[in-house]
């Protein structure tokens, strides 16, 4: 099978808006070349290259689906030839933009078990071809053959985001990143405001609140462009064993999401939306890129309640109940924050003491009491809650997370201890998946318990491991004889 034949001039388009900067610098810095006319000629030129280049290689693209492989032959100076397992694919995502749903044409991004970026994408095939792809593959990977001509299972729908919840979650979901951000303004803004005062304390005292207004305001417009544009529209649905996902205003997303290849739930909630009582959550399969947000939101923001239930209809944990950390635990908090609070006061005495900034540096002392109040809220938001088919862990207080981990799905687990844990008696019990980020990042874990209870935990963990691995072969090896029966059943018995 071949591309969409507008897959050609798109693809050259995007070439040449991808090197337009280059383009404008080179020949605005260059009189010579002839200005906005030589900018014109260049950018002529290059896409009547790029459309050679793209014609060349719409021609040398391949794919086929066959059984249980996908075929892809590319590449226009040296070939590369790529079999995918159908079994190994964990997500089929199809994301259209404003000009792609114009022409009818999508973009298929393929990610497997395992793999840390897109495996392999088609760039692009008609919208038609993108569905039926999507569908075949989702028949293949539930162990239908291609021939079944039975019709699919109706969707059922299990959240679709309201205009309401739109604007909580631009609201209440303020990237951190973009504060830093736009704090990087206030240097220029700060001294031409502050100069509009005669005493530059009155002018900081002034300047410093609306500075603070001003950075939270812009970032809040920005998070909520942001997710207007990334989840409008947003539904969830279940067909089969699969979840089907669309999202998007300017670039529209759709994919599945394989039930089979759920890795953990995690359910976040950052200190407003606990507040107003919402949530949101992530499915977290193997295959998940992390550049790629796409197949790993299941739920956006919704009502903390809506999300629990569709959390435990796709994995059925039980009522959580957590066990929280031994005391000592908040004492290491509080004497860490203590410190860095004391650290802190002395820094604003001895710059008042010895730089002639005279200023109110005993307001600093109010560090300390908050110190303490800080070292309670960390220890009150962890715990974790060991159930018979799942292991529940929940840590953080400014975005507190609570993730369910099957335990088929554990890879790896250990408990670890720092220095400063072993003082105290504490240790840290980390379950690995594959869809965590390896052992150092976003790891499920149970932070600061007891060492002795980390040590058992982990034992029990490995166990139910075990069980838990033997009991869904059984139950697939049982699946199989059944299929094998019911299709020795339809064959049809010739005359003796």
């Amino acid at each position: 099978m071949k591309l969409d034949p507008l897959s050609i001039p798109v693809r050259a388009g995007e070439s040449v808006v991808r090197l337009a900067w280059v383009l404008v610098f080179a020949l605005v810095g260059s009189p010579a070349l002839g200005g906005v006319s030589g900018i014109g000629v260049a950018v002529v030129g290059w896409f009547v290259i790029a459309l050679a280049y793209q014609l060349v290689y719409y021609q040398r693209f391949e794919y086929d689906l066959s059984g249980d492989t996908l075929d892809i032959a590319s590449g226009v100076v040296s070939r590369r030839n790529r079999e995918i397992p159908v079994g190994r694919v964990q997500n089929v995502d199809i994301s259209r933009n404003v000009a792609q749903r114009a022409l009818g044409i999508a973009q298929i991004n393929l990610e497997t078990a395992g793999g840390s970026s897109t495996e392999a994408s088609l760039r692009y095939v008609s919208f038609e071809e993108a569905k039926q792809l999507q569908s075949k593959l989702g028949r293949l990977k539930r162990g239908e053959t291609s021939t079944k001509t039975a019709d699919p299972a109706p969707e059922r729908e299990l959240f679709a985001v309201t205009k309401k919840e739109l604007v909580l979650l631009g609201l209440i979901g303020i990237d951190l990143r973009l504060l830093s951000f736009v704090t990087v303004l206030l240097p220029v803004i700060s001294p031409s405001l502050r100069e509009q005062f005669a005493d530059p304390l009155v002018g900081l005292a002034v300047t410093a609140p609306l500075a603070a207004v001003a950075v939270v305001g812009i970032a809040a417009l920005i998070s909520g462009a942001i997710a207007l544009t990334s989840y409008y529209g947003f539904r969830l649905a279940r067909q089969n064993d699969e979840l089907l996902y669309e999202r998007g205003l300017l670039q529209r997303f759709s994919g599945t999401i394989p039930l089979e290849k759920v890795q953990t739930l995690t359910i976040s909630e950052n200190v407003l939306a606990r507040r107003l009582g919402y949530a949101s959550l992530a499915v977290e399969t193997a295959g998940y890129a992390p550049n790629d947000e796409g197949s790993e939101s299941a739920i956006p923001l919704a009502e903390r309640d809506r999300v629990v239930d569709l959390a435990r209809s796709i994995e059925a944990f039980d009522g959580i109940e957590f066990e929280r950390p031994p005391k000592r635990a908040r004492e290491r908090y509080a004497v860490r924050y203590s410190v860095v609070a004391a650290l802190a006061v002395g820094i604003a005495f001895a710059a008042d003491r010895y730089t002639g900034l005279t200023f109110a540096w005993y307001v600093a002392l109010a560090l300390l009491p908050l110190a303490l109040v800080g070292a309670h809220l960390k220890w009150l938001h962890l715990g974790y809650d060991i159930q018979p088919d799942y292991v529940v862990l929940r840590e953080g207080f400014w975005t507190r997370t609570t993730t369910v981990v099957p335990y088929y799905r554990v890879q790896t687990v250990l408990d670890s201890q720092t220095v400063f844990q072993r003082r105290r008696g504490l240790a840290s019990l980390v379950v690995d998946t594959a869809g965590s980020s390896g052992l150092t990042n976003r790891q499920p874990r149970a932070l600061d318990i007891d060492a002795a209870r980390a040590a058992d935990l982990r034992e029990t963990v490995a166990d139910r491991l075990q069980t838990a691995v033997q009991r869904r072969r059984s139950d697939r090896r049982r699946e199989r004889l059944r299929s094998i029966e019911a299709d020795l059943d339809e064959v049809p018995v010739g005359p003796a």
